[in-house]
């Protein structure tokens, strides 16, 4: 699949480090499995990593303190 940012890189599987700046935390998520672009570095979620990062951010919000450091494989 080409980048839709710069249209000339391909994008491979890779992880990534997810940060949230939510209202009362900050959510910083390591290791998030994305497809990322060799030659600019953009990097897009599956549906259904956002959908789990998207619930994530929803209880950590209730849960967090200041900032939280996750490590995705152990939380998804």
């Amino acid at each position: 699949m080409k980048c839709l940012v710069c249209k000339t890189g391909t994008m491979t599987p890779s992880t990534a480090t997810y940060f949230a700046d939510l209202k009362n935390c900050m959510i910083i998520v390591k290791n998030v499995p994305c497809q990322r672009c060799d030659q600019c570095g953009e990097v897009l979620y599956s549906a259904s990593v956002s959908e789990k990062l998207y619930t994530l951010m929803e209880k950590a919000e209730v849960l967090a303190s200041e900032l939280t450091i996750l490590e995705y494989d152990r939380i998804a």
